[in-house]
């Protein structure tokens, strides 16, 4: 059974009845193609008329659809002959932050990214996705292995946020995350950064320095979720949609204020409703971006980086930022 969104109640009325006249097709034996494709391609219409008029929270919920492409769709498709690596060599393995190796185009590549899980059980299991200092560890360790071997670097997030847990705070939460903020500056190799569903604040930027960073269509990317914004202020999460709207999370929002480098465009409907297109979109996109970086010596690809983020602090860009968003 699909899960349906709130605002996608038109287009779950005309699946069901595409489903009830292919049904009566088979079992009576009668060709109704005309009146499938008429509504076919009313469906196709809907689709595209709804999300081409998406809220800033309905772009969270579909960010958060629980059947978009996790982390390991992803790793199969680009790298099927991947190699799992796990544990930071100082404590424990974190399921909420995976990590493979294998051949990409022919070229060993390195994938790191939040790891939801794809049920209630691989949920529970990953932390859904919220890693604790343990994570980000080996997250950086393992860049300095890909690093050694001359590997470029594919970081995922998907995640709401770093696991805010007592024993999490008791590790060094926050300084695994700053340490990975400095040490991803130096790491030689191209690093591209890809948000593919939820980009939440400090779990985000934990794996969140590269040469270049992406966004799907409908992901969304921001210092705190809607609904923690609204409890701070107000105690109350019910102004959680307003808030989405305050934020400026959404892909477009981050692409006008120069925060990210691109947006990956989803099939219609969202990458939870075909998952294939997603993936190939994905997989030429990370092509491309090995092709431009690696003509680059390793200073210049160094000193790029730097920029690209000092910039994002500038007096002016942060001006402009506020002016545009007043």
């Amino acid at each position: 059974m699909k899960n349906y969104l709130p605002f996608e109640k038109p287009v779950s009325e005309l699946e069901k009845k595409i489903e009830e006249l292919e049904q009566e097709s088979v079992s009576k034996q009668i060709d109704l193609s005309s009146s499938l494709e008429g509504l076919k391609q009313e469906l196709s219409e809907e689709i595209k008329l709804i999300y081409s008029h998406l809220t800033s929270w309905e772009t969270v919920l579909i960010a958060r659809h629980p059947e978009r492409p996790k982390l390991i769709d992803y790793i199969r498709y680009l790298i099927p002959d991947y190699v799992y690596f796990c544990g930071d060599r100082h404590y424990m393995d974190d399921n909420a932050i995976f990590s493979a190796i294998g051949t990409f185009q022919g070229k060993p590549i390195m994938v790191i990214g939040h790891n939801k899980g794809k049920d209630t059980k691989e949920n529970i299991l990953n932390n859904f996705g919220m890693a604790n200092p343990e994570g980000y560890r080996k997250a950086i360790r393992l860049m300095r292995l890909a690093e050694k071997f001359n590997c470029p670097v594919v970081l995922m997030v998907d995640t709401q946020g770093a696991y805010p847990g007592i024993a999490a705070e008791e590790h060094g939460q926050s300084e695994a995350i700053a340490y990975n903020l400095r040490e991803m500056f130096r790491i030689q190799v191209p690093i591209l950064v890809i948000v593919t569903g939820e980009g939440g604040s400090g779990g985000a930027l934990g794996i969140g320095i590269g040469d270049k960073i992406l966004m799907l269509e409908y992901a969304i990317y921001s210092v705190i979720s809607p609904e923690s914004c609204s409890n701070i202020l107000y105690r109350d999460t019910s102004r959680a949609s307003q808030f989405a709207e305050k934020l400026h999370i959404t892909s477009k929002d981050l692409m006008q204020f120069g925060l990210i480098d691109g947006i990956l465009p989803e099939p219609l409907g969202g990458a939870h409703r075909d998952h294939k297109t997603m993936l190939e979109t994905v997989k030429k996109e990370i092509q491309y971006f090995l092709d431009e970086q690696t003509p680059l010596n390793k200073k210049t690809r160094l000193d790029r980086r730097m920029e690209k983020f000092l910039k994002m602090a500038s007096y002016e860009t942060s001006l402009n930022l506020y002016q545009s968003s007043s």
